[in-house]
């Protein structure tokens, strides 16, 4: 009787299927993880950013793309802008954009961010510093950047282009930041989001565009060291690491190579109503569009050499296409 109780008893899976079985769900628990904290962010009341972190927020190079976007979108949450841009005309334009849409005050600082540590950006500096004293400043976006050269070998490109990048990917983020930080440890609040890159932190190299990369790994990295001396004084750091969003840069990438069959590429303004919720939670290093989290999720599954062989493939085809139209006579 003992005997056929026993052989009623279904056998134990093999160990073959039960490895699989905790490599699947290791696999797809990240998805999860990141879909359940999107949604539950979703349906969670939005932070009054005026309330929480002060009346004013400075955005550099808020006259395009996700920088325009995130201005409008703070104005629509009733924040006051001190708008940093190189361009006289175009602040104007986004100055008198905001204020007859929203009704909210707006101050414009003409600051070319590549003249930083020069006597030009000297005085810039100190105009901003100027425009930003006595004002309750809670939030600072630091959204300029420059993208070009890109897609060419290091040596193509002269050195100057390359400092240019450097030092308003970098050394004008770092300026800014120390600028407006003293400000918001006297008042004991605030919120700093730096613009990162997917290109520096979801994929192991980016070849082609190697100095853009790299400079955007060094905003990460500051974003996460100030996360941890600052969030003791009231000050939440945050480093957004977006992939593609559909602005003129990647339009133009479209146009070529069809990324848009490959990833979906949020619209600016759509990038920016996520990243304003996402402004103070979640990790220092953040990606708040839903697909670029479960894309960066798929790009952590991916061996790093198979990664390194598709972005060589896919910029070198950049690359031949960007020279081939610069090369065309219009």
């Amino acid at each position: 009787m003992a005997s056929f109780l026993r052989q009623d008893q279904p056998a134990a899976p093999p160990a073959w299927f039960v490895s699989l079985a905790v490599i699947g769900a290791l696999y797809v628990a990240p998805f999860l993880f990141r879909l359940v904290t999107h949604l539950s962010l979703c349906l969670r009341r939005p932070k009054d950013l005026r309330r929480r972190y002060g009346a004013w927020a400075v955005v550099t190079g808020p006259t395009s793309g996700i920088g325009r976007s995130f201005a409008l979108e703070l104005a629509s949450q009733g924040m006051n802008l001190v708008l940093v841009d190189l361009n006289a005309a175009n602040l104007r334009e986004i100055s008198d954009t905001i204020r007859s849409r929203h009704g909210v005050q707006t101050k414009t600082v003409v600051f070319d961010l590549s003249s930083v540590a020069t006597p030009q950006g000297d005085k810039a500096m100190a105009r901003l510093k100027e425009a930003i004293e006595g004002l309750e400043v809670g939030v600072l976006v630091n959204n300029a950047g420059v993208a070009k050269p890109g897609a060419m070998y290091l040596h193509e490109a002269d050195a100057d282009a390359w400092v240019r990048m450097i030092k308003v990917n970098l050394w004008a983020v770092t300026e800014v930041t120390a600028a407006v930080l003293p400000g918001m440890v006297e008042r004991g609040r605030g919120a700093v989001v730096n613009m990162g890159s997917a290109s520096s932190e979801a994929i192991p190299s980016f070849p082609l565009y190697t100095i853009y990369a790299a400079t955007k790994r060094y905003v990460a990295q500051f974003s996460r060291s100030l996360y941890v001396e600052y969030r003791s004084k009231g000050i939440d750091v945050q480093c957004q690491a977006p992939f593609f969003v559909a602005t003129g840069m990647v339009s133009r990438l479209s146009e070529t190579s069809r990324l848009t069959l490959l990833l979906v590429a949020p619209t600016p303004d759509a990038y920016a109503r996520a990243a304003v919720r996402w402004m103070g939670h979640g990790p220092p290093l953040c990606a708040p569009n839903l697909c670029h989290q479960l894309l960066w999720c798929l790009a952590a599954a991916v061996p790093d050499p198979v990664h390194d062989w598709l972005r060589l493939r896919a910029n070198l085809h950049h690359r031949e296409l960007f020279h081939t139209r610069s090369s065309t006579p219009s």
